[in-house]
């Protein structure tokens, strides 16, 4: 607790000073928009002592949607301190004290679920996104998860590329990267599963209670594996795209957090109509998968148990 204070001293510091810096550049549309919030995260990633390590790289071509997992709101900072991005993110999220204004002023793309009338105007702000260069950031799962395994991908939120598409009349094809974010250290330790709740925020949690505590904890490692992208195009199969990026980012998350090289090519061979994604047929990933399948079925352990409060 001792160690939150001075933490978030500092980061409101430099909150306030990068404020109206980052308001100027967003209304001006300075190249400045862009750059600020990668310092700005990178500067709080530094505060809080978190060590990012990053496997493979963003591709450079535009336009580019990137599909993680998620299980934390340190998701945001550290993603952010590796790329210049933009987030989409939901409604409610615009409306949360601070959280909210940093959200705008990077440029997020906010969706409300419950009206779905206004998709057309979500998908064409993300249309314009991608259009100026900006790597865009779904979190596929469309929730977070305890930080052990990676939820199915909704399908639905993958089809908003091809929205995108038909808004982006000059646009004939969106690259899609496959990002696994896995949380693996902490002091310098490896992270086990009963002690993953201590960074991952899911479910119930309240959020100002648990930020206390990661800054309190500190010097957290985590691995970014940046997977091999795919074309996404008007003819390509959604659910055939969003199965494929889940089992890549899954396999890559697994390896993250068992310490183990990650193979990272996107997991099948076609994604247009009537051809169907096959997977590696190998036995060691095979096992993986088979163990996965196990972590995904086991009740993740609450915050308050036992083990946790030992750590």
């Amino acid at each position: 607790m001792l160690r939150a204070i001075p933490v978030l001293a500092a980061a409101a510091a430099i909150t306030l000073v990068l404020i109206p810096v980052q308001w100027i550049s967003v209304a001006l549309k300075l190249p400045s928009r862009r750059s600020i919030p990668v310092l700005y995260h990178r500067m709080l990633c530094a505060l809080i002592g978190i060590r990012i390590r990053e496997v493979g790289e963003r591709v450079r071509e535009h336009p580019l949607l990137v599909v993680a997992n998620h299980c934390s709101w340190l998701d945001v900072p550290v993603i952010t301190a590796a790329a210049p991005v933009v987030f989409v993110a939901k409604r409610e999220v615009a409306g949360w004290p601070v959280f909210g204004l940093l959200a705008r002023l990077q440029r997020s793309v906010f969706v409300d679920r419950e009206r779905r009338h206004k998709t057309g105007e979500v998908n064409a702000q993300i249309a314009q996104r991608l259009a100026e260069g900006d790597p865009v950031v779904l979190f596929g799962e469309g929730t977070s998860s305890d930080g052990n395994r990676v939820l199915p991908f909704r399908s639905a939120l993958i089809g908003a590329a091809r929205d995108a598409l038909a808004e982006a009349e000059h646009c004939g094809r969106v690259l899609i990267q496959p990002l696994s974010v896995a949380y693996t250290r902490l002091h310098g330790l490896p992270i086990g599963r009963q002690h993953r709740p201590l960074v991952a925020w899911y479910g119930g949690m309240d959020l100002m209670p648990h930020l206390i505590r990661v800054l309190g904890q500190g010097a957290f490692d985590v691995v970014l594996t940046w997977g091999e992208p795919v074309a996404y195009e008007a003819q390509t199969d959604r659910k055939a795209v969003a199965k494929s990026l889940e089992c890549t980012v899954r396999r890559l998350t697994t390896a993250a957090l068992r310490h183990r090289p990650a193979d990272r090519s996107v997991a099948g061979h076609s994604f247009l109509p009537g051809k169907p994604v096959r997977e590696a047929p190998d036995r060691e990933q095979g096992m993986t998968e088979a163990l996965e399948l196990v972590e995904m079925h086991r009740e993740p352990e609450r915050p308050g148990s036992a083990s946790t409060q030992a750590a």
